[in-house]
């Protein structure tokens, strides 16, 4: 697929679909062959139902792992989704609800543990943002909802999820370029980011002697249902970074794979940037 430099005007309302979007994200290249890196593991993905969690479901499902995805709402994406990964020859089970509900992060834990009997990976991934150009338009409910959307749901997730997770396993978040250079139209959700940075960090630390991995993920500009939802000029999008256009879901979904196999053994703590060449810290 030609990496798209323009896009065409185009809006949807939050949290996005990504079967309306024109053009489709790239999920996989065609080219891309698995070598059961993950074979027998079974991962957990919130947000896995489109965009950048799509990416990372069919990844793994093509390294031979069973997939769990947690899902707001969006049942056509999800099982999209599902269709792609069963093709690939694995499972994929869909849980549906609201992450900001700690006894949902609980129960979707104990679900796919009940579908597949082990849990060795966990994936951070759904977000939410609201672009605002002032402090002041930020109201309480949007700061609230960025924030239990956002960061939340990782302390519940890995809170559930540690009983069941041994030497060997992993856990990965998905923060952002903006966590580093900052976004002067996206600052709760920034924050956020920034937070994600710092709970990787420290959970890695925490759970390093009981051989569990924690790292991180910081996409740049990347075509999704969240840019569509959220932005309303789209026909440059990524186009100031030095590639000089946005990523697609394709060119990060191998990085989760890497911090989830065997290669990043050596590995926690760390949060790899992909976007696009912009130079940041950490």
């Amino acid at each position: 697929m030609a990496k798209t430099k323009k896009f065409p005007e185009q809006h949807q309302k939050p949290p996005g679909m990504e079967f309306k979007m024109h053009p489709q994200p790239e999920i996989i290249r065609p080219d891309y062959k698995g070598s059961e890196k993950l074979k027998g593991k079974t991962a957990l993905i919130t947000g896995g139902d489109s965009g950048i969690g799509r990416s990372i479901a069919v990844h793994f499902a093509s390294e031979g792992a069973n997939v769990a995805i947690v899902y707001l709402n969006e049942d056509k994406d999800a099982l999209e989704t599902q269709k792609m990964i069963t093709a690939l020859g694995k499972d994929c089970y869909l849980i549906k609800g609201d992450l900001k509900k700690e006894a949902f992060c609980k129960k979707s834990i104990e679900k796919a543990v009940a579908k597949f009997g082990s849990l060795n990976i966990i994936v951070n991934n759904a977000a939410f943002q609201m672009p605002e150009n002032t402090i002041e338009h930020i109201s309480k409910k949007q700061l609230e909802e960025t924030f239990e959307t956002n960061i939340y749901p990782f302390f519940f997730m890995v809170k559930e999820a540690l009983p069941h997770l041994k030497k060997g396993d992993t856990i990965i978040n998905t923060s952002s370029v903006t966590a580093y250079r900052g976004s002067d139209h996206l600052l709760d959700y920034s924050s956020t980011k920034g937070a994600i940075v710092t709970f990787t960090r420290s959970l890695a630390t925490m759970l390093a002697k009981k051989g569990i991995r924690v790292n991180a993920v910081a996409p740049g500009p990347i075509w999704t249902p969240l840019i569509v939802s959220t932005f309303k000029k789209l026909k440059d999008f990524g186009s100031d970074t030095p590639m000089g256009r946005a990523g697609q879901p394709s060119e990060i979904g191998p990085a989760y794979v890497f911090l989830a196999s065997k290669d990043s053994s050596y590995i926690t703590g760390q949060v790899l940037h992909i976007n696009g060449g912009e130079i940041v810290g950490g």
